[in-house]
Protein backbone atom coordinates (compact mmCIF):
# COMPACT_ATOMS: atom_id res chain seq x y z
CA UNK A 1 0.00 0.00 0.00
CA UNK A 2 1.42 3.39 -0.96
CA UNK A 3 1.20 6.25 1.46
CA UNK A 4 -0.45 9.49 0.44
CA UNK A 5 1.93 12.39 0.00
CA UNK A 6 0.92 15.62 1.69
CA UNK A 7 0.41 18.72 -0.42
CA UNK A 8 3.03 21.42 0.01
CA UNK A 9 1.67 24.46 1.86
CA UNK A 10 1.30 27.53 -0.36
CA UNK A 11 4.65 29.26 -0.90
CA UNK A 12 6.76 26.36 0.38
CA UNK A 13 8.00 25.22 -3.03
CA UNK A 14 9.94 28.44 -3.64
CA UNK A 15 11.67 28.06 -0.27
CA UNK A 16 12.58 24.44 -0.99
CA UNK A 17 13.95 25.31 -4.43
CA UNK A 18 16.05 28.17 -3.05
CA UNK A 19 17.45 25.88 -0.34
CA UNK A 20 18.38 23.14 -2.82
CA UNK A 21 19.97 25.61 -5.25
CA UNK A 22 21.92 27.18 -2.36
CA UNK A 23 23.81 23.87 -2.13
CA UNK A 24 25.32 24.50 -5.59
CA UNK A 25 24.39 24.89 -9.27
CA UNK A 26 21.79 22.30 -10.28
CA UNK A 27 19.33 21.65 -13.10
CA UNK A 28 15.56 21.41 -12.71
CA UNK A 29 15.07 17.66 -12.82
CA UNK A 30 17.84 17.20 -10.24
CA UNK A 31 16.15 19.76 -7.96
CA UNK A 32 12.97 17.68 -7.93
CA UNK A 33 14.91 14.45 -7.33
CA UNK A 34 16.92 15.99 -4.49
CA UNK A 35 13.80 17.35 -2.76
CA UNK A 36 12.23 13.90 -2.96
CA UNK A 37 15.38 12.13 -1.75
CA UNK A 38 16.12 14.49 1.15
CA UNK A 39 12.46 14.37 2.27
CA UNK A 40 12.63 10.55 2.24
CA UNK A 41 10.01 10.39 -0.49
CA UNK A 42 7.46 12.45 1.46
CA UNK A 43 7.65 15.41 -0.93
CA UNK A 44 7.36 14.95 -4.67
CA UNK A 45 7.43 18.01 -6.92
CA UNK A 46 5.62 17.50 -10.24
CA UNK A 47 7.19 19.10 -13.31
CA UNK A 48 4.01 21.13 -13.77
CA UNK A 49 4.78 22.90 -10.49
CA UNK A 50 8.58 22.88 -10.58
CA UNK A 51 9.27 24.62 -13.87
CA UNK A 52 6.81 27.50 -13.38
CA UNK A 53 8.36 28.05 -9.93
CA UNK A 54 11.87 28.09 -11.42
CA UNK A 55 10.79 30.63 -14.05
CA UNK A 56 9.10 32.75 -11.39
CA UNK A 57 12.24 32.74 -9.21
CA UNK A 58 14.40 33.56 -12.22
CA UNK A 59 12.10 36.43 -13.22
CA UNK A 60 12.30 37.76 -9.65
CA UNK A 61 16.13 37.67 -9.98
CA UNK A 62 16.43 35.20 -7.09
CA UNK A 63 17.94 32.59 -9.41
CA UNK A 64 20.27 32.95 -12.38
CA UNK A 65 20.59 30.26 -15.00
CA UNK A 66 22.97 29.10 -17.71
CA UNK A 67 22.94 26.20 -20.14
CA UNK A 68 25.53 23.46 -19.59
CA UNK A 69 25.88 19.75 -20.25
CA UNK A 70 24.25 17.63 -17.56
CA UNK A 71 25.56 14.33 -16.19
CA UNK A 72 23.78 12.60 -19.10
CA UNK A 73 25.65 14.77 -21.62
CA UNK A 74 22.49 16.59 -22.66
CA UNK A 75 22.25 20.36 -22.31
CA UNK A 76 20.29 21.48 -19.27
CA UNK A 77 19.54 24.80 -17.63
CA UNK A 78 21.55 24.99 -14.40
CA UNK A 79 20.30 27.35 -11.70
CA UNK A 80 22.33 29.17 -9.09
CA UNK A 81 21.37 31.50 -6.27
CA UNK A 82 21.83 35.23 -6.76
CA UNK A 83 22.67 37.56 -3.86
CA UNK A 84 18.99 38.56 -3.80
CA UNK A 85 18.09 34.87 -3.75
CA UNK A 86 20.36 34.26 -0.77
CA UNK A 87 18.72 37.16 1.11
CA UNK A 88 15.25 35.85 0.21
CA UNK A 89 16.22 32.36 1.37
CA UNK A 90 17.38 33.71 4.74
CA UNK A 91 14.20 35.74 5.21
CA UNK A 92 11.90 32.90 4.11
CA UNK A 93 13.73 30.40 6.31
CA UNK A 94 13.30 32.64 9.36
CA UNK A 95 9.62 33.12 8.56
CA UNK A 96 9.07 29.38 8.00
CA UNK A 97 10.76 28.51 11.30
CA UNK A 98 8.53 31.01 13.12
CA UNK A 99 5.39 29.56 11.51
CA UNK A 100 6.50 25.96 12.16
CA UNK A 101 7.11 26.76 15.83
CA UNK A 102 3.68 28.39 16.14
CA UNK A 103 2.00 25.35 14.55
CA UNK A 104 3.98 23.03 16.85
CA UNK A 105 2.80 24.98 19.90
CA UNK A 106 -0.81 24.81 18.77
CA UNK A 107 -0.58 21.07 18.04
CA UNK A 108 1.02 20.49 21.44
CA UNK A 109 -1.80 22.46 23.11
CA UNK A 110 -4.29 20.16 21.40
CA UNK A 111 -2.46 17.10 22.72
CA UNK A 112 -2.44 18.49 26.25
CA UNK A 113 -6.22 18.93 26.28
CA UNK A 114 -6.92 15.47 24.84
Amino acid sequence: MSRARPDLPQGTLDLLILQIVALGPIHGYAIARRIQRISRDVLEVPQGSLYPALHRLENRKLLAASWKASETGRDAKFYRLTPAGRAALEAETASWKQIAEAVRLILRAGEETA
